[in-house]
């Protein structure tokens, strides 16, 4: 691993968090999976040897369960959806260079290597722990096989993870009031020995790991505080029959009996499927043991909700066992759909299969997923921003500049004129590539399709103001020389935005003649000069009409209030005192002098509306004749706003600039004093304490 500037002269490898195999793919995964592959593309425009690769995670309760319930194999039920996923993601042109799974014979065998290494190290030992048992189905239940309540923050959890509160790992034994997720009675704990990692020891590690480690914020910063509240051993086997077998040491019987907890062998599929690919293309094409056996370039695209496995379990495990930890982990946000959490089970989804069945281009969808927000912002999808995005961005700028300027250049020289690149279209190219080169090195994905939008968008202000189709009679060197800039400019822009939308580019490249595919240019070919003949143009994208809109957002309607239904008629049997009991724990605080908690609640949906964001102040100063107001400007990432505040006697206001604050940003304007505030600094209590983040928050994070 190192940290010099991308194109690096090591290779590199990018991967994604492993789908479980064990249902549906839709939009939600879809948008960690297509913006890794777009990483792996930029790097690759850059001239950096890399492998994208990625496999389906085969083992863990999930796939048992389900499995169980269609009364089939583990083993054929998650090949089966391992299959589907290896037909899907081609159809949105996430291409891997290698797509394995986690129970085929090289996983199987590097994970128990592995594992071997880390005993043989000192790093696991044995430790007796409450397992949870149902009598009734006699035997024990890992994971998932058990529900009860999360003993951190009290809201329902399953037994690995507090899915629907804090999120934290659980280890086994921790759940409180188990519940058999087999019988649906009440499970009871019993003492098993189990195999623990010693990842408290790597405490020290980790803290230096993440001081270096690239990618965005949320992965970086998330970590520290379990650090700080100490980390636990993880138990690294489950009481299950689906898995990889413990390694055996030939003197340990009851290890026979267990399997390995997923997180140990779903991370090592991004060794194994490298090990593959090397084994297919040969170590002189590329060499797995250098990316991770000496100082290549790993980086993970992964879910926020998987951050902890990543950056505090995974790390530990490979310094244990010798091998490179990860340079760059990127964490993505959620995704919402018409401002409302993604739900599989009120059927509120967009599914990949629904798309395609739709008849959407799929290069659509990556460019909505990877430009709408940053990489670790929540993006909300609606067929109605979809339209607004495809239709503003991609049909009226890209397309358009595109189409009319290939076409002007078809009819009037059958191709590209012949006249030198102005200067001011160099210089206009060679900032775009400037700008891919820094949004790759800072894994901002909306960056590098925007460059490319960016320089289309200059083309169409270039175009209509020299206005070519004036000058071809009177000053016909002049229409020359612009249509030939023109002819550049959309070169340039097909290779900026291949990797966003690779087959639309690859359109492009055809559509100019030019030699190869644009998969395999570099960004410096934007710069070489298009062939002189190419054929007549086609409109490369084309516009969503409104009431196609409307009969998509009738659909999706339909499906969500069949699926409430069908769970309404569900609840019906279910009794109204299965929820959260009291807290009977003392007030943290007096609260005597505190302001009442007002009676009105507002909904989820209601707080969403709230645009909070992460802001830094860049200058404060008072407003004359105000006796408490000050005059802030406030960055928020996406622009600066000038901000009212009641600060003036509470701060010195010299000492603000640079300090991280937390704003309102969709408060409506107000004028006081003459002067225009367009947002609220949230502070607390009368001294007027600026709220602001704990760890290094991006300045225009959305606060959630």
């Amino acid at each position: 691993m190192s940290h010099d500037e991308y194109p690096t002269d090591r290779p590199a490898v990018v991967t994604c968090g492993l789908p479980y195999a064990n249902g549906d793919l839709h939009i939600g995964h879809l948008r960690g999976y297509i913006g890794a592959d777009a990483f792996a593309r930029a790097l690759e425009t850059l001239g950096q040897q890399v492998a994208y690769v990625c496999g389906s995670d085969m083992h863990g309760t999930p796939v048992a369960v389900n499995a169980e319930e269609e009364g089939v194999d583990p083993e054929e039920f998650a090949l089966r959806w391992h299959e589907q996923y290896e037909e899907t993601f081609p159809k949105f042109n996430v291409e891997f260079d290698n797509y394995g799974h986690t129970h085929d014979e090289t996983n199987t065998e590097l994970t128990k290597e592995i594992v071997r290494t880390l005993d043989e190290e000192g790093y696991v030992y044995e430790k007796e722990i409450k397992v949870a048992y149902d009598p009734e189905a006699d035997q024990y239940l890992p994971d998932r096989y058990v529900v009860g309540t999360c003993p951190y923050c009290g809201e329902k959890a399953r037994g690995d993870e507090c899915d629907e509160g804090c999120q934290r790992h659980l280890e086994p034994g921790e759940v409180e009031d188990p519940t058999s997720a087999i019988t649906g009675n009440s499970a009871e704990y019993r003492d098993r020995t189990h195999k623990f990692f010693r990842v408290s020891e790597f405490a020290d590690y980790l803290t230096a790991f993440l001081d270096d480690l690239e990618g965005t914020s949320n992965a970086r910063n998330q970590p520290r505080q379990w650090i700080e509240d100490g980390l636990q051993d993880w138990c690294i086997t489950r009481d299950m029959d689906w898995g990889i077998d413990y390694p055996d040491n030939g003197d340990d019987d009851e290890a026979d009996d267990l399997v390995l907890y997923v997180w140990v062998d779903a991370p090592i599929e991004y060794i194994a499927s490298t090990k593959q690919y090397t084994e297919r293309v040969g170590a002189d094409e590329y060499d797995w043991e250098e990316v991770w056996r000496e100082d290549g370039e790993i980086v993970h695209v992964i879910g926020r909700d998987i951050i902890q496995h990543h950056t505090i379990f995974w790390p530990a495990m490979l310094e244990g066992a010798g091998y490179n930890a990860p340079r760059g982990i990127a964490a993505t946000g959620f995704i919402t759909i018409n401002g409302k959490g993604l739900s599989t089970s009120r059927n509120r989804a967009i599914w990949a299969r629904e798309y395609l069945e739709e008849g959407f281009h799929p290069d659509l969808l990556r460019y909505y997923l990877t430009t709408t927000g940053g990489l670790q912002q929540d993006v909300d999808f609606s067929w109605d921003a979809f339209q607004e995005k495809v239709n503003g961005e991609l049909v009226g700028t890209v397309g358009n500049f595109w189409y009319r300027s290939l076409l002007f250049a078809y009819r009037n020289y059958e191709g590209t004129p012949d006249e030198d690149v102005s200067e001011e279209v160099r210089e206009k190219i060679e900032g775009a590539i400037g700008d891919v080169r820094e949004a790759v090195n800072d894994y901002d994905l909306r960056g590098i399709g925007l460059a490319a939008v960016r320089l289309a968008q200059f083309g169409n202000e270039y175009i209509q103001r020299n206005e070519p189709w004036k000058l071809v009679d009177d000053e016909p060197e002049e229409a020359a020389r612009v249509i030939r800039d023109c002819v550049q400019i959309a070169k340039a822009v097909g290779v900026l935005i291949e990797p966003i939308a690779p087959d639309k580019a690859e359109a492009l490249w055809a559509q100019l003649g030019e030699d190869g595919s644009v998969h395999d240019a570099h960004l410096q070919d934007a710069l070489e000069s298009p062939p002189e003949t190419f054929d007549e143009p086609g409109e490369p994208f084309e516009k969503i009409e409104d009431d196609r809109v409307e009969e998509l957002n009738e659909k999706l309607a339909a499906r969500i209030e069949e699926a409430a239904s069908d769970q309404e008629s569900e609840a019906e049997t279910e009794t109204d005192d299965e929820g959260a009991g009291e807290s009977e724990s003392e007030p943290m605080t007096d609260t005597d002098d505190l302001e009442p908690l007002l009676e009105d609640r507002i909904s989820f949906e209601e707080f969403q509306q709230l645009d909070v964001r992460v802001g830094r102040i860049e200058d404060a100063e008072g407003i004359e004749g105000a006796d408490d107001l000050a005059r802030l400007e406030v960055d928020i990432g996406f622009e600066t706003r000038q901000v009212v505040a009641g600060i003036k006697r509470l701060h010195d206001l010299d000492e603000l600039p640079g300090t991280k604050c937390v704003l309102l940003a969709n408060m409506e304007p107000a004028e006081l004093f003459g002067v225009e505030s367009n947002g609220m600094i949230l502070a607390a209590g009368e001294e007027a304490d600026l709220l602001t983040t704990h760890g290094d928050a991006d300045v225009g994070e959305k606060v959630r």
